[in-house]
């Protein structure tokens, strides 16, 4: 298995290459070039896995031969390389105390631990690994293979027989759901289906847990990157509980225009019935804290608060806003927000699509005018999809310039 490099140390970098000269080579397997200690085990896992049998047999040697304080000062670091923590993972002569080091290791890859638990006959070191729990419920395969592994002992069968009742057998709840989502490290997910209404009566009303840990997935930004200042009165009054009449409509507009623009897969009709099972304020947190495939779909919602929660999204790019401001089916208070944000409208393209566009509005559109190339405003003084007073103000430019 390759694992993305952790030293920045040219020799190491050059040994991953296949670049180094073979004495160089030779000499790293040997452990005799002068290389901190993190750098030389990596450089040492790197030619134990290589295609010349002397350098990866000397290699061997030495990664065996190592003294086991230094090998637990790298082990138990907190930059320790992955490389060097799955290839101890797997040695079956080490001590007990680099078996630890190596199971207790965040930065140990969940395969090395699988195979760990695959191949050992200690019931101490499978007790070991069931007591981080957290690591048993990010990966249910490591719980089926430690209970799949005659030599383990009551206690660890015990927890990790319980971590697969607890979190993988019973009805999850929305709570339960939270405690998932934050042990496999998703916080902001994990605020999400923490604050969403349809938690309430998740696996009663129309969302399951399924359908919760679906959503889950389109969460990138978390609470403390939100700002939601912008909801003033008068986006609040546009709130309302929708019929399922009402959900529906929705999401068939916005399939159709997915459609229209190509962009539909089954995957996707299906992705967003389920987004629309959620009500109104729900979406609001979903267009505000999602991912791109989430703000793809939201900014059709006809809901002008939700298609304007997305342009708010804090993870939203630049390449995103200028397809928005391309858009003809979008809310004017969508365009509206995109024409007043200074950072956006710096970008000439993004000002130049908003002149372009019939439904930016007026106003906006007569301040970024003078802003735009010659060729430009010819095109747009020619233009009839756009409004009558747009043209000819982009005609009054042209001549203005050609007679300044």
């Amino acid at each position: 298995m390759e694992f993305e490099l952790s030293s920045t140390n040219n020799v190491v970098k050059a040994i991953a290459a296949g670049t180094a000269p073979r004495p160089a080579q030779l000499a790293a397997a040997r452990g005799i070039l002068p290389l901190p200690q993190e750098d030389l085990l990596e450089a040492l896992v790197l030619l134990s896995r290589g295609n010349d049998e002397e350098i990866a047999g000397t290699a061997k040697e030495t990664l065996g031969g190592q003294e086991e304080e230094s090998l637990l000062n790298v082990l138990e670091s907190e930059s320790a390389p992955p490389a060097v923590l799955d290839y101890y993972a797997a040695e079956t002569g080490v001590s007990h105390a680099v078996r630890e080091a190596v199971i207790a290791s965040p930065r140990t890859p969940i395969t090395a631990i699988i195979g760990m638990a695959r191949a050992s006959r200690n019931p101490e070191i499978l007790e070991l690994i069931t007591l981080n729990q957290q690591m048993l419920i990010s990966s249910p395969e490591l719980i089926d293979t430690i209970l799949g592994n005659p030599n383990r002992g009551a206690e660890a069968e015990r927890r990790a027989k319980e971590t697969k009742r607890e979190f993988f057998e019973k009805e999850r709840g929305a709570e339960q759901i939270v405690r998932e989502l934050r042990a496999q490290g998703q916080e902001a997910a994990a605020e999400f289906i923490e604050g969403a209404e349809f938690a309430s009566d998740l696996g009663v009303g129309s969302m399951s847990a399924e359908d919760a840990l679906f959503i889950a997935d389109f969460i990138e930004v978390p609470d403390n990157e939100v700002d939601d200042s912008w909801l003033s009165l008068e986006y609040i009054e546009e709130i309302y509980e929708e019929t399922d009449a009402q959900r529906r409509a929705v999401a068939d507009k916005i399939v159709s225009e997915l459609r229209s623009d190509d962009e539909l897969t089954q995957e996707r009709i299906s992705m967003i019935h389920r987004i629309m099972q959620m009500n109104m304020r729900d979406r609001i947190k979903l267009a505000i804290k999602g991912n791109r495939e989430a703000r793809n779909i939201l900014i059709r919602d006809p809901n002008k608060i939700i298609s304007s929660a997305v342009v708010k999204n804090p993870r939203i790019t630049e390449q995103e806003i200028e397809r928005i401001a391309n858009m003809r089916t979008v809310s004017q208070d969508v365009l509206r927000l995109i024409a007043i944000n200074r950072n956006w409208v710096r970008i000439y393209k993004i000002a130049h699509t908003l002149c372009l566009n019939p439904r930016t509005p007026l106003a906006n559109v007569m301040g970024f005018l003078p802003r735009l190339q010659k060729k430009d405003l010819l095109s747009i003084s020619k233009n009839r999809n756009v409004p009558d007073a747009v043209r000819k103000n982009a005609a009054r430019l042209i001549s203005a310039r050609a007679g300044s």
